[in-house]
């Protein structure tokens, strides 16, 4: 698009952005009840307190990086970069003014180079994305088409858009294979197809052609396409989507291969399993994938244990509008539809929000801990702990709710050494991303005996801020 159009689009959508999905003003009516003081007190659970608030982003998606404690959130408005060498207390470090909407899956990849380790965020264009960084490339569908785009945050302080790439698919997310050594990246997909993007030169990606013997550059097909890519470090891939969730054998990106489905329960079309997909399945992890058992009994040790959420955002009662669920993933071997429904909670089924009928209190983006205790955000509904160590039996661990607030997602703080690279270890500190209120972090008494921890994590605690950089 060109410059001068560019101004136009920018100063057009400044006014009034597209705050939630519906774009009908929710999330800015929210703000403004927010800035009159007439938010609800915080309430929340015993084992849950709230360690430190970062206000002034319309927050909708965020990640951690790996070999720097730096966390990267998306704003309607902006890029913001955040110092978490101190993970209890966040400090702003860099900001790329830059309107989209959504790029609800913030993605972090990283690359080691000749000069160092490059260092970069994923922009998925679903709607708009213009920034004063790059005008002469902003977007706004469905003039343009979709697209991603690579934000380089190796300065944390000076945020620069680097590169784009079309795509024939939906951006909705974009989603690095891996992310310590983005190379390839997969597209949330449209209908039953997404994209593979190849990013060895970070200032050129391009999206890989599935089938060169046809004009035109081919996605690639998937039964379960339309939402979000999960990586499990084990060589597979989930996909969920409006079909529920399939695996993909990734060991060699350029060539997914589909292992197996949530069949007729996924796609919501099995009596026996009603509420399983009313609209989406939303995201998902299997903890401990590397050590998968076949046909063993269900549980987070054995790696058979597959986490979605189910996201129904329009359905406004809280026993319906959108469950967390567990699937027991019986097999990777090719059996088709070898995915099982085992248990599932909607926001009502855990007990902890004072408002059954007409709220925004649809499951969202989740986050897992070591210690079986997942963190997720339920928009209105506030941020939920699931304990998910019984996955036949799913229940209520904690959780912190506002009266105006909305959180998209939550995730846990990794553990960073000296060097300020992470350890593969997680923090008790949940960060969840909140469209009204920014950025809050909370503190959580886990389970006892969990190894997998670094213990508490109080304000005030220190790590070397600078250690990492350079």
């Amino acid at each position: 698009m060109a410059g001068g159009v560019a101004a136009v689009v920018v100063a057009a959508l400044l006014p009034s952005p597209a705050y939630a999905h519906g774009g009908d003003g929710h999330a800015e009516r929210m703000h403004t009840e927010y800035a009159a003081g007439t938010t609800v007190p915080l309430v929340t659970s015993p084992n849950m307190h709230l360690v430190s608030s970062n206000p002034g982003s319309a927050g909708i998606s965020g990640c951690f990086m790996k070999s720097a404690p730096l966390f990267v959130v998306s704003n309607l408005d902006s890029v913001k970069v955040y110092d978490v060498g101190d993970p209890a207390r966040p400090t702003l470090a860099g900001v790329l003014p830059s309107l989209q909407f959504e790029n609800e899956a913030m993605s972090c990849g990283e690359r080691r180079t000749g000069s160092g380790t490059s260092r970069f965020v994923l922009i998925g264009v679903d709607l708009y994305q213009a920034s004063p960084d790059d005008l002469d490339h902003a977007n706004l569908r469905p003039l343009d088409g979709y697209e991603m785009v690579l934000v380089d945050v190796t300065d944390p302080a000076a945020p620069r858009i680097r590169s784009r790439a079309a795509s024939t698919t939906s951006t909705h997310t974009v989603t690095c294979v891996a992310d310590t050594d983005c190379r390839y990246v997969y597209s949330a997909g449209s209908g039953t197809s997404f994209s593979v993007f190849d990013l060895t030169d970070l200032d050129h990606p391009v999206e890989v052609d599935s089938d060169p013997a046809v004009p035109g550059v081919q996605p690639f097909e998937s039964p379960t396409a339309g939402h979000k890519w999960n990586f499990d470090g084990a060589g597979y891939g989930t996909h969920t989507g409006w079909g529920g969730s399939g695996i993909f054998d990734v060991s060699d990106p350029l060539a997914p291969r589909l292992v197996t489905t949530t069949g007729a329960a996924g796609r919501g079309e099995d009596p026996a399993y009603p509420g399983w997909n009313d609209f989406i399945h939303h995201n998902s992890f299997r903890p401990n994938a590397a050590a998968f058992v076949p046909d063993a009994e269900p549980s987070l040790a054995n790696g058979n244990v597959l986490l979605v959420t189910e996201e129904d955002y329009e359905q406004t009662d809280c026993s319906l509008a959108g469950s967390f669920q567990t699937w027991w993933v019986r097999r990777l071997d090719g059996t088709p539809d070898a995915i099982v429904p085992l248990d599932k909670v909607e926001l009502s089924d855990l007990g902890t929000f004072p408002v059954p009928q007409y709220a925004f209190c649809s499951s969202h983006w989740f986050d897992f801990h070591p210690s079986g205790i997942v963190t997720a955000g339920f928009y209105g509904g506030g941020t939920q702990l699931i304990d998910v160590r019984d996955p036949r039996h799913l229940s209520s661990y904690g959780h912190a709710t506002w009266g105006a607030s909305e959180v998209w997602d939550s995730y846990w703080a990794p553990v960073y050494n000296r060097k300020g690279v992470a350890t593969g270890r997680s923090t008790n500190l949940a960060y969840s991303v909140d469209l009204v209120r920014g950025l809050d972090v909370y503190g959580v008494d886990l389970p006892a005996g969990d190894t997998a921890t670094a213990g508490p994590v109080l304000p005030g605690t220190t790590r070397d801020p600078v250690g990492w950089r350079g």
